[in-house]
C-alpha cells in the first residue's frame, strides 16, 4: 500500500480526527498518594507538566515513577487492591472526575510503553488506525475525502517514520525493526490526537541509533502534545527534556519528589545533595 502525499497532507475540517491542529494539554499533579494494598508506594507528589514541554521523571528503580505514570492515564486504578488519593488536572479538569470516562481520559492522556507492542500480522497503514476504534473514533477510509491516508501520513511524519515506510504501509508492522516499531507506537498514539504523551522508558531496549531517533521524535512532537518520560539514562533525560522530577523512595519512606526544576538547574545546580549525588552516578 502507498498513499499519494500531498502538500498539506492534514487540511481536515476542524474536530476531525486527521486534524493536526490541537494544542498540547497542561497536567498538574495535586497531593496524589498511592496505594497497593496496604503498601503506600507514593506521598504527596506535587508536578506541573507544562502543556508543550518534555517533563522527564528520574530516580532510581522502585521510587514510583512508572506507578506515576500509570496514575496519569488512569491505569493504575486497573490494578487489583491498587488506591489513590489526590487529583489529576489536565486543563484544569480532573480525569478522575466520575463523569469521566477512563476511556476519554486514556485517549487525551496516551502511553507508549517500555517494550514496542504493535500489532504484529497488521500492516502498518492499519497499525497506526487502530486506536481510533477502541477509542471510538471513525475515519472516511474510501472516496474522495480520504481522510484516514492524510491521518496515516501525519502521524508517521511526526513520529519521524514516514520516509521509511511511507512505500510498504501494506507490510506487517511486525517485520520493521525495534526502533521502527517503537516509532509505530508512536505514531499509533498520536493518531487519536491525545493533549499528553506518556513514555515508559522507551528506548532501554534500543541500540543508540534508533535511540537517538526516537529522542529526534520526542523534541519533535512536543510542539502538538506535552511529553512525560521516564528514564533511567541521564544523558537522554538532559537531551531530550525541558523539565525534570528527582523521585525517591528511601528510608522506609514511600516514593517522593525530592527535587524538581528546569533540566539545567536538576542537572547542573542541584538544591539537594541526594538530587547532586543520583544525577552525577554517585547513588547508592
Amino acid at each position: 500500500m502507498t498513499i499519494t502525499s500531498t502538500a498539506d497532507p492534514v487540511a481536515d475540517a476542524p474536530g476531525s480526527p486527521a486534524s493536526p491542529a490541537r494544542k498540547p494539554g497542561s497536567l498538574v499533579a495535586q497531593d496524589v498518594h498511592a496505594w497497593f494494598g496496604d503498601h503506600q508506594v507514593l506521598s504527596a507528589v506535587d508536578l506541573v507538566m507544562a502543556a508543550g514541554e518534555v517533563t522527564a521523571l528520574i530516580g532510581p528503580s522502585g521510587c514510583g515513577k512508572s506507578t506515576f505514570l500509570r496514575i496519569l492515564n488512569r491505569m493504575h486504578e486497573l490494578v487489583p487492591g491498587a488506591a489513590l488519593a489526590g487529583q489529576i488536572l489536565l486543563d484544569g479538569q480532573d480525569i478522575y472526575d466520575p463523569s469521566l470516562r477512563p476511556i476519554e481520559s486514556r485517549r487525551r492522556v496516551g502511553m507508549v510503553f517500555q517494550k514496542a507492542n504493535p500489532f504484529p500480522t497488521m500492516s502498518i497503514y492499519d497499525n497506526v488506525l487502530a486506536g481510533l476504534s477502541l477509542t471510538g473514533q471513525k475515519v472516511k477510509r474510501r472516496g474522495k475525502d480520504n481522510e484516514a491516508d492524510a491521518l496515516v501520513e501525519h502521524s508517521l511524519r511526526s513520529a519521524g517514520l514516514w520516509d521509511e515506510v511511507r512505500n510498504r504501509l501494506g507490510t506487517p508492522g511486525g517485520s520493521l525493526s525495534g526502533g521502527q516499531q517503537q516509532r509505530l507506537c508512536i505514531a499509533r498514539s498520536l493518531a487519536v490526537r491525545p493533549d499528553v504523551l506518556l513514555m515508559d522508558e522507551p528506548c532501554s531496549a534500543l541500540d543508540p541509533t534508533s535511540t537517538r531517533r526516537v529522542e529526534e521524535t520526542i523534541r519533535q512532537i512536543a510542539s502538538e502534545v506535552t511529553v512525560v518520560i521516564v528514564t533511567h539514562n541521564m544523558q537522554q533525560a538532559q537531551r531530550v527534556s525541558d523539565r525534570c522530577a528527582f523521585f525517591l523512595a528511601a528510608e522506609g519512606l514511600p516514593g517522593h519528589i525530592v527535587e524538581q526544576g528546569s533540566t539545567s538547574d536538576v542537572f547542573e545546580r542541584p538544591r539537594d545533595e541526594r538530587t547532586a549525588d543520583y544525577v552525577n552516578g554517585r547513588f547508592g
